[in-house]
Order: structure tokens, then sequence, then C-alpha cells
């Protein structure tokens, strides 16, 4: 009896070192794995935060690209008739978009949505001035329409999209 009066002196006080040390051990791993998991999150953020900046530097520059007094002044010499000309505006509208549609992972679903409406707005805009000319007038007469219609009827189909890419390009770094 004495010798397990004994045995449980030592026992109980070792149980309770080993409990304490198991204890110590397993909050120490939790704090290193925790440590470590916001290491590789930092990480990945800072690849992602990179991509997602040249995803909206590059949504940024399509819809320069297609805003209609760029658009126009950048390809008004490769067509001599109004109808030859809607077709190539509307084929490099197209393409830029095309080109850039990988972009919408990284932007928010109601920019790249504003993104869309402003492409379709601008392919509107040429479509509606193309259709008030005769395919066979000089391309000049439909560059003048569409300066026309955006001035008169104050059309500005890319900007609400490109105030939206930078409030969003802004709560990045907010």
């Amino acid at each position: 009896m004495e010798i397990l009066a004994d045995l449980f002196k030592i026992l109980i006080p070792s149980g309770f070192l080993l409990l304490g040390m198991f204890l110590l051990v397993r909050s120490f791993l939790n704090k290193q794995y925790e440590q470590k998991q916001l290491e590789v999150k930092a990480q990945v953020n800072e690849g992602t935060l990179s991509l997602r900046l040249q995803a909206y530097e590059r949504m940024t520059l399509f819809l320069e690209r297609i805003t209609p007094n760029y658009l126009l002044l950048r390809l008004y010499e490769k067509a001599n008739q109004v109808g030859d000309f809607q077709a190539i505006l509307l084929k490099e509208v197209r393409e830029e978009y095309y080109h850039n549609l990988a972009q919408q992972i990284y932007i928010g679903p109601d920019t790249w949505e504003e993104i869309k409406n402003s492409m379709n707005s601008v392919l509107t805009l040429i479509n509606q001035s193309a259709s008030e000319l005769s395919a066979d007038q000089p391309a000049i007469k439909l560059s003048k329409k569409i300066f026309d219609k955006v001035v008169n009827e104050e059309i500005d189909p890319t900007s609400k999209a490109l105030l939206m890419l930078k409030k969003e390009v802004q709560v990045l770094f907010a």
C-alpha cells in the first residue's frame, strides 16, 4: 500500500507536468502554424496584387482605346468608305475586348459589367451613326457623325467604367 501511495505521489505530479508540457508544445505548434499560414497568405496576396494592378491597368487602357475620340483618331485613315470604316471600328473594339477578357477574374463583377456596358455603348454608337449614312460615303463622314453625337448628345460611354476602375483600385490601398 505504501508503495502504491509513493507511486501515486510520483505519477500524479508527473501527469500534470506531462499535460502541461503537452499543452505548451501544442500551443507553440499552433502559433507556428498560424504564422506560416499568414506568411503564405501574404506571399499569395503580394503576387495577386501585382496581377490585379496589371488587370486594372489593362482595362483602363482598353477603355481609353475604345473611347470614341481616341478610337477614331487612331483608325481614321484605315478606310475610305463608311461601311468599311464601320467594320474596322467594330472589329477593333471587339478584338481589344477579347484580348483583355481574362482580366475579369481580377476585377469586381459590377465593374466588369460596367466595362462590358461601355464596350456595348461604343458599338451601338458606331452602328447608329453608320446607319444614318450610306455605306459608300467617305469614311470621314462617319467620324464626323460619331463626334457630333458624342458632343451634341453628351455621350461618354467609357467614363463610368473608368471611374469604377479607379475606385476599385483605391480600395486596394485604403
